[in-house]
């Protein structure tokens, strides 16, 4: 018997010591498929192999299909934000979906294969309800099997998590240490509380294990990438793979769930050799397109990312992909030599973290201002050929609409892309504690998400999709300077609430852009050629508007 009660004998169980491993369905206004690889589950199989099991990976976000639904109840007060559909080119959202195969489907997959024991990632706690819906139908279509639960939720989270009776196990930390562990102890009847990380249910309550991490990253071996859909996350026919250099962060930002001052791991960087050897080993059997480094802090060792960037030049002598740093990169750990070793390595787009240009809001992000190294960057990305995107955080605790406004106007006259990141509580982060002590967290998990707007504080949530309306009519705006074109003359909106279907988008977007420059007004328009205004703080864009006449927009090339 285990120590919950429940019979944990395998022959029992399933005809086979397979092990599934799950990337749930998510549930949200959108998703960004290059942002989905489940990289970690191929990391946490190739240690199952090693120590003699047979994962598979289940990608349940690996499939096109995706089907609108209501609102789920607590999202109600969006109604107002997102409710109406836009075909401009600065819309926002509109349909709240379900990304990925059906619970049911996935379940049916399941019960097809009999694994002994499923494993299911459950990494941002907004889906947390997604990964315990899947729990349950993998209990419901095969109550034979184990189910396991790992990833940042559970780690912080475990009772929370052990509630639900379809979770057998969780997992807390890093799973190629823990989940090898316990298959071995449930397939040999070793004891289950000697595996690091483990939480379950017994009698008396929950049993919980602290977090385990990994203390030497280059002691595991390589991600098994081939257990990944290579064809659903391809770009442009060729392959784009993800790969992570180090784990956590050396930084303290407020913000971040991975920081030095947060609940995760200490920063850990891998061998660069064997980075460059996962890389060559993928180059070797597909065609590689793109290349993502989801690190948090790809550039800040200058001999090691320089080093990185000498290995790739010698596995891609020729047709060199598009390399990336989606997570942002630290403008002042950047100099001139590296960006043009970057531009000749492949990097087309530079993802800088600005954070604020406000002091005030700096020191409570625990951040460095870091505005000079970005514009030198800028700069110096310019001469290479690189694009830029800069990213910045509003609505955070105690941030104001107003310096966010300032934000947007300090990047209206750079050569960059403006990226405005609503603020989240991210679990594990100082922020998180900062919102809890204050009573400013949102009442439920799925609303910690910047989609959902969750905090109502020194900026409201109308301020907060105004800034957001306000960053895409921004970059429309430098869209249209680089394509050679001027923008249109400010028009008063004369009451007319119906335009042309058959107009392109460009010039429905020229239209309302011109009724925006007249008073601040954001109108929208939807498939059938009907006007409507958005709703939005009107004060904040008429600053906005104010703003701009004082400054120069710049493009972004």
């Amino acid at each position: 018997m285990s120590p919950s009660g429940k019979s944990f004998d395998i022959e029992k169980r399933a005809v086979s010591d397979s092990i599934l491993l799950v990337q749930p369905p998510v549930q949200d206004f959108y998703l960004t498929r290059k942002r989905t690889v489940p990289y970690g589950l191929a990391s946490i199989a190739s240690a199952l192999e090693a120590s003699g099991f047979e994962p598979q990976i289940l990608d349940g976000l690996a499939t096109d299909k995706s089907k609108s639904m209501p609102y789920p109840p607590e999202f109600s007060n969006l109604n107002p934000f997102y409710g109406r559909s836009d075909i401009s080119l600065f819309s926002l959202f509109h349909d709240f979906c379900h990304f990925g195969y059906s619970f049911e489907h996935i379940g049916k997959i399941v019960r097809d294969q009999r694994p002994f024991l499923v494993g299911i990632s459950s990494l941002f706690t907004p889906y947390a309800d997604q990964a315990l819906a899947t729990a349950r139908t993998v209990k419901k279509f095969f109550p034979r099997t184990l189910v396991v639960l790992g990833g940042h939720h559970p780690t912080l989270f475990p009772e929370q998590v052990l509630v639900d009776e379809a979770v057998d196990f969780i997992l807390r930390g890093e799973g190629e240490i823990s989940l090898p562990l316990l298959c071995r102890a449930l397939t040999d009847g070793s004891d289950l509380k000697q595996v690091p990380g483990i939480g379950f249910r017994e009698k008396s309550g929950p049993f919980i294990h602290p977090p385990v991490w990994m203390k030497d990253l280059s002691d595991y071996p390589l991600p098994q990438s081939r257990l990944i859909r290579q064809d659903y996350y391809q770009r442009k026919k060729k392959a784009a793979i993800s790969v992570v250099t180090s784990r956590g962060c050396p930084m303290p930002c407020s913000y971040c769930s991975v920081s030095s001052r947060s609940s995760h791991g200490r920063f850990r960087q891998r061998d660069v050799k064997e980075v460059l050897k996962e890389i060559e080993a993928q180059a070797l059997v597909r065609d590689i397109g793109f290349i993502d480094f989801e690190d948090e802090n790809l550039t800040l060792n200058k001999k090691y990312f320089m080093t990185l960037l000498d290995g790739l030049d010698k596995i891609f002598p020729e047709n060199r992909p598009e390399l990336r740093a989606m997570n942002g990169l630290f403008p002042p750990s950047l100099d001139r030599e590296m960006i043009r070793a970057m531009k000749e390595s492949g990097f087309q787009t530079l993802n800088l973290s600005l954070g604020s240009t406000s002091g005030e809001q700096l020191k409570r992000f625990n951040r460095p201002d870091v505005r000079n190294a970005h514009d030198l960057t800028l700069d110096l990305a310019q001469k290479s050929g690189l694009s830029a995107v800069s990213y910045v955080i509003a609505g955070a605790p105690n941030q104001t609409a107003a310096s966010s406004l300032e934000d947007l106007l300090y990047l209206a006259q750079k050569r960059t892309l403006a990226g405005l990141s609503v603020f989240y509580p991210a679990p594990g982060s100082l922020d998180w504690d900062l919102c809890r002590e204050n009573d400013l967290l949102p009442q439920t998990f799925s609303l910690m998400r910047s989609s959902a707007l969750p905090l109502d504080h020194t900026t409201t949530r109308l301020q907060s999709i105004t800034l957001l309306r306000l960053t895409r009519i921004l970059n429309y705006m430098k869209s249209r300077i680089d394509a050679g074109k001027t923008l249109p003359r400010p028009r008063p909106f004369n009451g007319q609430t119906k335009i042309k279907p058959s107009l392109n988008r460009e010039k429905i977007s020229e239209k309302l852009l011109a009724f925006f420059l007249s008073d601040g007004s954001v109108f929208g328009a939807n498939r059938e050629g009907n006007l409507y205004e958005h709703l939005v703080d009107k004060a904040l864009t008429q600053k906005f508007l104010e703003g701009l006449k004082q400054t120069s927009v710049r493009g972004i090339l």
